[in-house]
């Protein structure tokens, strides 16, 4: 009851609802077996990204869009993280909105629990589709067929959460999409540990505000995040001591990212500093081939102790070519 005071009185303010539905089509979803959670968009609107996806680890998501009302993200989360399941959290904050006709909303909670609120006046095609620990949503479609296509796409699709969304999204566009065209598209997944702090419970976090082609764009960003939590999974394992494990895992960065002198030169300097110096001179004459910068660096990094203050050994890297 506290919550729903709290969300009825957030709610009770005079604010005008929005004249123009920013937003078109999402899904949210939880994945059975990391327990990830997320919400992933697409519209013809600037900066999608910044006002329909919510998360929190170990709590749920939420998709706020037609004629939205930011306030359903926070509000829900708060509801969830006290314990109600998606369709508790839905019901109180739609209680408290006197607009709830033009409100489309998608929930999840960390336990699978899904719902959704398609209002009577989103515009058409409108629709809301749920199946197992998802649900997807979209208004202002081209055709009537994009809910379906993305509930078949993410059921069907391999890999992990933010893969199958992602293959929602461009199933949905496949059918037409947005009636507008194309402009954003974010994706947002967190961790299914709730006691996972802010800093490291975003597993991904990406946003196109605004592109020609957002989706392609998106998995673009996908790939390379994947390849830049590779190499933090490399400079921990390094940490660790397990440096065949960290190699493997900067291999596999630098495979997703061909052509990242950043990824080829932090490889070079993480080699150097463990010992294995001529592994990593051709990388480093690799890292100034492509950007001549990185040479210049290099005696920067003995200070903070990440390549050691050893002058022979710092010749030896910078005459790498």
């Amino acid at each position: 009851l506290g919550l729903l005071a709290v969300a009825t009185a957030a709610a009770a303010a005079d604010d005008p609802v929005p004249r123009r539905p920013v937003n078109t089509y999402s899904i949210v979803a939880r994945d059975a077996v990391t327990g990830e959670l997320g919400v992933a968009v697409q519209s013809h609107w600037f900066s999608v990204g910044s006002g329909v996806p919510w998360a929190e680890p170990g709590v749920g998501a939420v998709a706020t869009q037609s004629f939205t009302d930011p306030r359903y993200g926070p509000l829900g989360l708060a509801m969830m993280r006290a314990g109600k399941t998606a369709e508790q959290a839905l019901a109180g904050v739609l209680a408290s909105d006197t607009a709830t006709s033009v409100r489309q909303v998608g929930m999840v909670d960390a336990d699978g629990n899904v719902a959704a609120h398609t209002g009577a006046d989103a515009i058409v095609h409108a629709c809301d589709l749920q199946g197992d620990a998802y649900s997807v949503q979209a208004n202002l479609m081209a055709n009537d067929s994009v809910c379906s296509a993305m509930s078949a796409a993410f059921e069907t699709a391999d890999g992990d959460l933010a893969e199958r969304m992602m293959t929602a999204l461009e199933a949905g566009q496949g059918e037409g999409g947005d009636i507008r065209g194309m402009q954003s598209a974010a994706l947002l997944v967190v961790s299914g540990d709730r006691t996972a702090p802010a800093w490291s419970g975003r597993v991904f976090d990406l946003r196109v505000e605004d592109a020609a082609e957002p989706l392609v764009e998106l998995r673009r960003l996908l790939t390379l995040a994947r390849a830049y939590n590779l190499m933090l999974a490399g400079d921990d394992f390094v940490t660790e001591g397990e440096m065949e494990k960290a190699m493997q895992a900067y291999s596999a960065a630098s495979a997703l990212a061909p052509g990242n002198h950043e990824m080829v030169f932090w490889t070079a300097a993480t080699l150097a500093a463990t010992g294995d110096v001529d592994a990593a001179l051709p990388l480093f004459a690799e890292a100034y081939a492509a950007h001549p910068a990185w040479r210049d660096l290099v005696p920067r990094l003995t200070a903070p102790g990440i390549l050691p203050d050893d002058e022979d050994l710092i010749a030896r890297i910078l005459a790498a070519e």
